[in-house]
């Protein structure tokens, strides 16, 4: 669905979290491993598949499922996957403000392995340099949040200025950043809240601190998949590593993984609850993503994400279950 970003019921927030960028669509296809190698051809089962979802829709989505009232808005084409994209926002019933893309619709090819994990390949003329989310546009949708999250999409780079401007708080995944590209900088130093995948990092520590030291962010957060995250609440606090959590069932799929831990981590964070157990829902809600096959689009439900978090939760002071509704009023 389109909707305006005029449109609201008076004063005061009523959006929780604006997401910014990120929409698109994946073309699966399940490989026998990776690195795939080489012949001439290969047989797909269980096929391959084409759906709506990038990083943008996936945190929205996982927002959206924990109740929070979530707005998108992005560059979207006026081709098939344009129609992928707003079909899924209007059937999960996502408000997506549409900004028309003559290049089309972001899209990707996402090799998947039987372990789960994937290789993206990314159609880069979906897009020009000077590609701009509308600044009236976005100056709107901000004045109507409480939360602002950045994907890291050219055109959202743009959009930093106008939200900080706005007053409202920011996040941002860097994903595989290896700790220098100078493309993602601008991202890591604008968002008080940044996540990034430590992957490409050979020196995790030094690379959440120099966020911290160089940026605004108060809470800085490496995943690390298997190995659970790492947590850093300012340049000079300690490094505080989270435990992974065992996923509710087979490990089938890390797409959308680290979106979700996002989704989870910004829940209890919106509520007010401590980094770690914010931390603790993200990872709930990521292990969650690892079991959903990349065909499918879905994310943990509210009840089920505060449930397992409470059985988690220590009685001794450890991380406790934020409350159930954590919604903002204005």
């Amino acid at each position: 669905m389109s909707s305006s970003p005029d449109s609201g019921p008076g004063p005061g927030p009523d959006i929780d979290v604006l997401v910014l960028g990120g929409a698109g669509v994946d073309t699966i296809v399940y490989v026998p491993e990776l690195p795939l190698p080489y012949a001439d051809s290969h047989m797909i089962r269980p096929g391959i598949e084409t759906r709506a979802g990038q990083t943008g829709d996936f945190v929205a989505l996982g927002l959206h499922r924990l109740g929070l009232r979530t707005h998108h808005l992005d560059l979207v084409g006026a081709d098939p996957e344009g129609d992928l994209v707003r079909a899924l926002h209007r059937d999960q019933g996502i408000p997506l403000t549409e900004v028309r893309q003559p290049a089309g619709t972001k899209r990707a090819v996402n090799l998947v392995g039987p372990d789960g994990r994937r290789l993206s390949l990314y159609d880069a003329t979906r897009g020009h340099d000077d590609d701009r989310l509308p600044p009236h546009t976005v100056k709107a949708l901000a004045a109507r949040s409480r939360h602002a999250h950045v994907s890291l999409t050219q055109p959202c780079a743009h959009t930093l200025p106008l939200l900080r401007e706005a007053g409202v708080t920011i996040s941002t995944d860097l994903h595989d950043w290896d700790g220098s590209a100078a493309y993602h900088q601008s991202f890591a130093f604008a968002a008080d809240i940044v996540f990034l995948s430590t992957t490409a990092l050979d020196d995790p520590e030094r690379t959440l601190r120099e966020i911290a030291v160089r940026g605004r962010a108060s809470v800085v957060v490496g995943t690390a998949g298997a190995a659970g995250a790492l947590l850093l609440t300012g340049p000079d606090e300690d490094l505080h590593h989270v435990p992974a959590v065992t996923p509710p069932g087979p490990v089938v799929d890390s797409n959308g993984a680290g979106d979700a831990f996002a989704a989870g981590f910004l829940y209890a964070w919106l509520a007010g609850a401590d980094p770690v157990t914010c931390a603790l829902h993200g990872t709930v809600a990521g292990a969650f993503a690892c079991t959903v096959p990349a065909t499918r689009t879905e994310a943990i439900g509210r009840d089920a994400l505060l449930a397992e978090v409470a059985r988690l939760g220590s009685p001794d002071g450890g991380p406790r279950p934020v409350p159930g509704h954590v919604r903002i009023e204005g």
